[in-house]
């Protein structure tokens, strides 16, 4: 099975974890989506990894800390002991040890930074707030974990036939319209202009307009689904579907393998396509 995930590290019927499935044949350049999946608690979410037997996933969060940050805090400098030490801390301790470690920071420095988010323009995996990326983090990882996966790069998991791959839809998304906004969770910010981006951006990916080299294919009704959620998580999904395409067919590249760099730090992670 191959699929994107749009995350949230604290769900809810009104905003599920949205998993957007697809295929890929080989050599054809196309990505079709097949269906959409929502889960309303991170439990059934991990469940439902659990019990799909065999899937390359991309994942929209981010798979661990920036080194600078790892150090400073004298945490452990492998990944498997970093997540398990992570695994253990509540929010707040989180939130209080990295609000710390801004604090004594200058201005327009507060953040450490993982070597992806340059490349990648994402938000620093420590930043628990606009987006909690450190939390989602936090309640992401441990069930790709209990599922057994593999992370290239920086886990081998049981199941060799499970793989999750780091997903940054804002990557694509930003090839595509710019810097253009095409999602808000703020009902007053869902605009006719944000709906204009999300129909452009849908519209770029079925024509195959990103350097991935892919095309998507979806049906009228998925396609009107996707520009009905002016929150953009099914786009997000659909976005990181994409990512993990591109991964699946460069598996056996050198290296890690996905696509990913031969080398990148082994304990800050890479995002695929960056």
């Amino acid at each position: 099975m191959l699929f994107g995930c749009d995350f949230s590290s604290a769900p809810t019927r009104r905003k599920p974890i949205v998993v957007a499935i697809g295929e890929t044949a080989v050599g054809t350049g196309t990505v079709t989506l097949t269906s959409l999946e929502r889960f309303a608690t991170l439990e059934a979410w991990g469940l439902w990894l659990r019990e799909t037997p065999a899937w390359v996933g991309g994942f929209d969060f981010p798979f661990s800390l920036p080194r600078e940050l790892v150090e400073h805090l004298q945490w452990p400098l492998e990944w498997a002991p970093l997540m398990a030490h992570y695994a253990s801390l509540s929010r707040a301790e989180i939130r209080d040890t990295f609000a710390a470690f801004c604090a004594a920071r200058p201005v327009g420095g507060k953040f450490a930074h993982r070597a992806a988010d340059g490349p990648a323009g994402s938000s620093p995996s420590m930043k628990w707030v606009n987006p909690p990326v450190a939390f989602m983090l936090h309640a992401g990882v441990p069930p790709l974990l209990a599922a057994d996966a593999s992370l290239p790069g920086l886990h081998v998991g049981i199941h060799k036939d499970r793989i999750a791959l780091e997903a940054y839809p804002g990557l694509v998304a930003r090839e595509l319209i710019g810097r253009r906004s095409y999602k808000s969770d703020d009902l007053m910010k869902q605009t006719p202009e944000r709906l204009a981006a999300r129909s452009d951006l849908l519209a770029a990916l079925q024509a195959g307009a990103t350097r991935l080299g892919l095309r998507l294919r979806l049906s009228a009704l998925q396609q009107a689904e996707l520009l009905a959620d002016a929150r953009g998580d099914h786009i997000d999904a659909v976005l990181c579907l994409m990512q993990a395409a591109w991964g699946l067919e460069r598996a056996a590249s050198p290296g890690p393998g996905y696509g990913l760099p031969v080398q990148f730090d082994p304990l800050e992670g890479w995002i695929v396509t960056a």
